[in-house]
């Protein structure tokens, strides 16, 4: 911990310069003028040439009240006094009494009332990540002050997230799981616990400019949508990157259901026959279904929810044929490489692709071929040969879906064999199939993996291997 020490000395003034690039140094240089140079312009900002690259930069004060303060940490351990000098007089006594953790000072270099913030070519507009952040985080951090725990969950979506108080690690993603991309941390918002899954977004590589701006700043957080206990942002790693490089999922608040989904744990393939299905695992998932799990995709369906990002509605040719498509919240919503959607269904009686007969295969065949009619015409860049449709078993959730993702996108757990299966593989089977039209899925044997922290491992298929 550490804390400003106060000094007799009136520290110098600086204007600190934000850079849209990476400087390997930290410290000070012998001169800057043979390297930056800036010249005002006729209209209050300025120009000025490093390493060959224009940039153009405009003058950002602090709000009336504030003073920026540079300061370096020290291993100058600061007295009691000199930490709490409005409250030198308190003391903890007893046996419950912590050690404090010692407060190292923080020694001031200079102080700013302004920074400039610079872009390559053009001027930073009004809404730049710096010139909107002075402003807006200083807002944010007074109201988070003044307003007590029991307001935390009237703050805007993007406000939850630096109130998260991380505890624990549950989970980061080595190979199946994003290439090590992903963490799952454990933590709580106002005493009550939630999971934030973070993930590093797709590098954009759009432009040089893009590709040499490139770097981490998390605290810039933008909220892309949220729907019951489910939130989904963009967010910077550093602050030094404009462009939002992370995509954050927060559940709040989770169930000991969702901790055990996201904790690290042994996988366990697992052969669930027609049996099994009617006497285990149809139960199972009727009782999810009872207990409320599918209000988020209710809301959606039914028009409370996140009906800005919905990118197409169709009503079939009745009740039963409508669906709707909209971003998977696993997708940044712009790189095209890691395209994924979802089009969820409106008929209610289909709850897995376990409920699928040989009389739906004329609905699959329409679902199929409108979903990529939307897709190709919302992303006019891809071809019906570049995507992939699939749905999951087990599911996350009993209501049927369908992912769409582009064909290059990285093939990682959730799309791996024992998870996934092919909507095209799944119509030839039903099609094929022995029966009349009541021939289902319901008949045939599936092989799949659970995590041994899963309930229907620990409810269902361990105590049938033990038993057996």
């Amino acid at each position: 911990m550490y804390a400003f020490h106060s000094t007799k000395v009136s520290p110098t003034r600086y204007t600190p310069h934000v850079l849209p690039c990476r400087i390997h140094h930290d410290g000070p240089i012998e001169s800057t003028e043979r390297f930056w140079a800036p010249r005002p312009d006729e209209d209050g900002t300025q120009s000025a040439h490093f390493r060959g690259r224009k940039l153009r930069g405009r003058r950002v004060p602090l709000p009336d009240g504030y003073r920026g303060v540079i300061a370096t940490p020290t291993d100058r351990v600061m007295t009691a006094a000199s930490q709490r000098p409005d409250h030198h007089d308190i003391e903890m006594e007893g046996p419950n009494a912590e050690p404090e953790e010692p407060v190292k000072a923080l020694e001031t270099k200079g102080t700013f009332a302004d920074l400039m913030v610079w872009g390559h070519e053009t001027t930073p507009a009004a809404d730049d990540a710096y010139v909107k952040g002075v402003q807006e985080w200083l807002q944010l951090a007074e109201a988070i002050v003044e307003m007590p725990p029991s307001d935390l969950a009237k703050l805007a979506p993007e406000a939850l997230i630096p109130q998260f108080q991380v505890d624990k690690l549950l989970k980061q993603g080595p190979p199946p799981d994003q290439n090590g991309r992903r963490i799952a941390l454990l933590g709580s918002i106002d005493s009550q616990q939630g999971i934030l899954i973070a993930e590093r977004a797709a590098f954009a590589t759009e432009s040089l400019e893009v590709l040499q701006a490139f770097h981490a700043a998390i605290g810039q957080v933008k909220n892309l949508g949220d729907n019951d206990i489910y939130r989904w942002y963009l967010a910077s790693s550093s602050s030094f990157e404009p462009q939002p490089d992370l995509k954050i999922n927060l559940i709040w608040p989770c169930t000991h259901s969702h901790i055990k989904k996201y904790s690290d744990q042994q996988l366990r393939m697992v052969t669930e026959t027609p049996a099994i299905y009617r006497d285990h695992i149809q139960p199972y998932m009727r009782a999810k279904r009872e207990q409320g799990r599918l209000n988020w995709v209710f809301n959606i369906l039914e028009g409370r929810t996140e009906q800005e990002d919905v990118i197409m509605r169709d009503a079939g040719h009745g009740p039963e044929d409508a669906f709707l498509m909209l971003p998977d919240l696993n997708w940044d919503r712009k790189t095209m490489g890691s395209l994924h959607l979802l089009a969820l269904v409106h008929r209610r009686d289909i709850w897995s692709l376990r409920d699928l007969k040989k009389s739906h295969v004329p609905w699959l065949r329409y679902l199929r071929q409108r979903v990529l009619e939307a897709t190709v015409k919302m992303y006019p860049g891809l071809a019906a040969d570049q995507l992939k449709l699939y749905v999951h078993y087990q599911p996350t959730y009993y209501h049927f879906h369908i992912h769409v993702v582009n064909v290059m996108l990285e093939a990682g757990a959730t799309q791996a064999t024992g998870k996934a299966f092919g909507l095209e593989n799944l119509i030839s089977q039903l099609e094929t199939m022995a029966g009349d039209d009541e021939a289902s899925m319901a008949e045939v044997s599936l092989t799949y993996y659970l995590g041994e922290a899963s309930e229907l491992w620990t409810e269902i298929f361990a105590p049938l291997k033990n038993n057996g």
